[in-house]
């Protein structure tokens, strides 16, 4: 989750975004860390796993071949706990953090920066939510993927065959793709690198092109799932997917 602070320039401060202030001790320094969080390591994460997921729209063989290059760097387990789950919980937990101690105050004063955080706080605990049942039935129940990339695109495909299980997918999708896009925005403002509202203003269109994109790209990549006759899930030895038994062929949404 990104962020919380505001741009601060003196015509246009949002309401119920409080700007990090230097001289707070370590209430400043922990800002600071869970805003570069939310773009490094976090956002880059999440760039690199939407274009990996994209190799979906090239089929069953180019996503199995994604996933064991992935899967193929040594200590891959540290770099995953050091680098994306760690810095993810540390986000997510001082951002419900920040959330809980902020004053939004949208139905008495339904500004832009009140609405803004209000989506952004939002956002941010959905996605974390899916972030979590996803991480959990993809990696760590069922056919491990590490193991058989090869059932990585049928493991996925038989979630999707629960239309509440596509719909947290697309909600997902869509919780961080706006938390990434407005995210950035605020960034920018927060550390310095927009002054003024002209220039924040024209960062906000490309945040938005950014956020469409992911969207764009999310949807193109659950619709390629969605189109692909349904795969095996590898040769699990007897192990079964938890999402397999609970597919009857009646229920297949193609």
């Amino acid at each position: 989750m990104a962020t919380t602070a505001s741009p601060t320039a003196p015509v246009s401060t949002h309401e119920g975004v409080p700007p990090l202030r230097a001289g707070q001790g370590h209430s400043f320094l922990l800002r600071k860390l869970h805003s570069l969080s939310g773009i490094i390591p976090v956002g880059a994460f999440l760039v690199e796993h939407f274009v990996s997921n994209a190799f979906a729209t090239r089929g069953p063989g180019a996503y199995a071949k994604q996933v064991e290059l992935l899967s193929s760097f040594p200590f891959v387990f540290y770099l995953e706990l050091f680098g994306i789950w760690l810095p993810i919980l540390y986000h997510a937990l001082y951002g419900f953090y920040i959330w809980f101690r902020g004053e939004s105050n949208v139905t008495d004063y339904p500004w832009a920066g009140n609405w803004m955080f209000t989506l952004q706080r939002w956002t941010g605990a959905i996605a974390f939510c899916y972030i979590v049942w996803h991480t959990w039935h993809l990696r760590f129940s069922g056919v491990h993927i590490l193991t058989h990339p090869d059932a990585a695109f049928g493991k996925v495909q038989l979630e999707f065959q629960h239309t509440w299980a596509l719909a947290f997918y697309a909600l997902g999708i869509f919780c961080a793709s706006w938390h990434f896009a407005y995210g950035l925005w605020l960034f920018a403002a927060k550390w310095g690198i927009t002054t003024g509202d002209a220039a924040r203003r024209r960062f906000g269109y490309v945040c938005f092109a950014i956020g469409l994109l992911f969207i764009t790209v999310g949807a193109l990549t659950m619709r390629s799932f969605l189109n692909t006759p349904l795969q095996p899930i590898g040769p699990q030895s007897g192990v079964h997917d938890s999402f397999a038994g609970a597919v009857a062929p009646g229920n297949r949404l193609r």
